[in-house]
C-alpha cells in the first residue's frame, strides 16, 4: 500500500497556482496543453477513486489513454478537481482498496497496480504541470521513491502501448524526480 496522499496534496497546491492565462501553455507531456493535463487529472482522478471503491469495472470509466476533454474552466473548476483528487487519496487509503483484481479501460490488473499508476498519474502529471507553469514541485523522499520503485519496472512493460514517451538518460546519481520524469519520457 502507497499513501498517495502526499502526491495528491501537491497536485492540488500546483492546481491553486495555475492562472488562467496558462491554460494554453504547452506542458512536458506530449501534445497535451495545461488544460488538456486538468481535464486528465479530473478525469482519471474521479475513475481511480471508483476503482479503489469497487465501482469500476468492464467499460468504467478509467482509461489513461484516452483524450482529454474540455475541462470546466468555470470560477469553480479548481474546487471541483481539488474534490476529486482529494477523494483519490482518501479512497486508496483504505487498505481494502489495494486488494482483489478490477477490469478497467479493457485491461484486467490487480488493484494494487491500479493504484500505483493512480499514484503515478498525480505524481508525474503533477510535475508537468508544475514545469508548464513556473511553480515548484516537491514531494517527500519516500514518495518519491514509491514512485520511481513503480514506473522502473511498469513502464518499459506497461499492459496498454504509448502511455508513455520513451525514456530518457539521466545521471544516475541525478535527484529522484529527475528519475522519475526521466523514465516516462519527460525531459527534467
Amino acid at each position: 500500500m502507497i499513501d498517495l496522499k502526499p502526491a495528491c496534496r501537491q497536485m492540488i497546491d500546483v492546481l491553486a497556482g495555475v492562472g488562467d492565462e496558462q491554460h494554453a501553455n504547452r506542458t512536458p507531456c506530449a501534445e497535451y496543453t495545461v488544460r488538456d493535463l486538468i481535464a486528465h487529472v479530473d478525469e482519471v482522478s474521479s475513475g481511480f477513486a471508483a476503482l479503489a471503491h469497487g465501482e469500476s469495472g468492464e467499460g468504467g470509466d478509467v482509461d489513461p489513454a484516452t483524450e482529454p476533454a474540455a475541462p470546466d474552466v468555470s470560477p469553480d473548476w479548481r474546487e471541483s478537481v481539488t474534490k476529486n483528487v482529494r477523494a483519490l487519496g482518501d479512497a486508496w487509503d483504505d487498505p481494502a482498496a489495494w486488494h482483489g483484481r478490477t477490469v478497467a479501460a479493457g485491461v484486467e490488473l490487480a488493484n494494487e497496480l491500479w493504484g500505483k499508476i493512480a499514484f503515478t498519474e498525480m505524481v508525474v502529471h503533477g510535475w508537468d504541470i508544475a514545469k508548464a507553469t513556473g511553480q515548484p514541485f516537491d514531494l517527500p523522499q519516500a514518495t518519491l521513491q514509491a514512485c520511481f520503485d513503480h514506473v522502473a519496472g511498469f513502464v518499459p512493460n506497461a499492459p496498454v502501448e504509448g502511455l508513455w514517451g520513451p525514456a530518457v538518460e539521466v545521471p544516475a546519481d541525478a535527484p529522484l524526480l529527475d528519475r522519475v520524469v526521466a523514465v516516462t519520457g519527460r525531459h527534467p
